[in-house]
């Protein structure tokens, strides 16, 4: 079905760089105000103009990358870039249509929790006052909204996480989390998909390749996708990772 966009939130445009603009929808991180960031965001992509080349969705906002060079040239209305690209946008914002509304993935996180893959497992139980094993049925229960992709390319910041097992970010990042590893901070859950420093509780590890540079979409999770983790045996672990 298409349908012209008018955004039930009100849009605030800034200039973020001389080669980007962000365009803020909110201060809150909520699934409606994702669904509009994700339709915005694919009408952007599928009415470029000239000398974009990349957007990024965030939890309230959406930025967007150009080459100030070919901007410049181009027949936007405005003097500036940044007057030229925020024309843009408050068109698009009233005029324009998507081929089909935005449409997310749903996809199943397969999980190895506790023991050397998750190994801040006991310090969220013992922060909440649960089991481990009530720590896993609560992380496994909610259906995740993947509201941005950053830090890291690839790594998706989940919202919805059940607060009773909010846990804090440690005091002292780790030199040296592994990929896959499956992470708290807050109230937010999220998957680690290459090695990195951090400082998130890590309560898991995924067997699957968060992001593979060879796949023509590297990023295996995208914003505005669902996500439901799986709890799994260590016999799956090792068959899953080598598959």
């Amino acid at each position: 079905m298409t349908k012209n966009f008018i955004s039930d939130f009100p849009m605030r445009i800034y200039a973020l760089s001389e080669k980007s603009v962000t365009i803020e929808f909110g201060d809150s991180i909520r699934e409606d105000l994702s669904d509009t960031i994700s339709e915005f965001n694919k009408i952007i992509v599928q009415n470029p103009f000239s000398g974009l080349t990349s957007t990024v969705p965030g939890y309230s906002t959406l930025s967007i990358f150009y080459n100030p060079v070919l901007v410049k040239k181009s027949n936007l209305s405005g003097e500036t870039c940044f007057e030229k690209v925020s024309s843009y946008i408050n068109l698009l914002s009233l005029t324009e249509k998507t081929d089909s509304s935005f449409v997310s993935d749903k996809v199943i996180i397969p999980v190895l929790y506790g023991g050397d893959f998750g190994q801040d497992i006991s310090q969220v139980a013992s922060k909440n006052n649960l089991r481990e094993e009530e720590v896993i049925a609560l992380h496994t229960s909610i259906e995740y909204r993947v509201f941005m992709i950053g830090f890291v390319p690839g790594f998706a910041y989940l919202g919805g996480m059940d607060k009773r097992i909010s846990t804090p970010r440690k005091l002292f990042p780790n030199p040296k989390i592994a990929a896959g590893s499956v992470g708290i901070a807050g109230e937010q859950t999220g998957i680690y998909p290459m090695e990195t420093p951090g400082g998130w509780q890590i309560i898991g590890r995924t067997p699957f390749k968060m992001f593979d540079a060879n796949r023509d979409s590297p990023a295996l999770l995208k914003a505005g996708d669902t996500v439901v983790f799986k709890s799994i045996n260590a016999d799956e672990f090792n068959d899953l990772a080598n598959l």
